[in-house]
């Protein structure tokens, strides 16, 4: 499935956010589970009205789920969505597959190509 554009915006708008961006770091490196919100904002030390505008706005983008634990919510992150994200950025900022658009061979070389360039004007004068 891919991601719409309109989607893919309201992740990215959301993301563009340090906090938000930590949470969403937290969350995937903790794994399907999740934390309780609490939790999120006592590793990441927010305030819990901070953590919760935060928290709220990931949910909306549907980056993150809530789901009811008593008195608790557990945010999970929705790894799915996260997914459709990193591949609409590859199809849609390189036009596919990084691996297809830039050999790694060049990646590697740039530096070195910059180098002997500088060093070549240097030369020059």
């Amino acid at each position: 499935m891919t991601m719409k554009i309109t989607a893919a915006t309201r992740a990215l708008t959301a993301l563009a956010q340090e906090t938000r961006l930590g949470i969403v770091r937290l969350l995937v490196k903790v794994g399907p589970d999740g934390l309780v919100a609490g939790q999120i904002a006592l590793r990441l030390k927010l305030a819990p009205a901070t953590s919760s505008f935060h928290l709220s706005q990931l949910t909306q983008a549907g980056l993150i789920k809530p789901s009811r634990e008593g008195r608790s919510i557990r945010y999970s992150p929705v790894l799915g969505t996260i997914g459709e994200l990193l591949t609409f950025l590859e199809e849609n900022l390189s036009g596919g597959p990084t691996e297809k658009t830039v050999p790694r061979t060049a990646a590697r070389n740039a530096p070195k190509a910059a180098a002997a360039k500088k060093k070549a004007a240097r030369k020059g004068r």
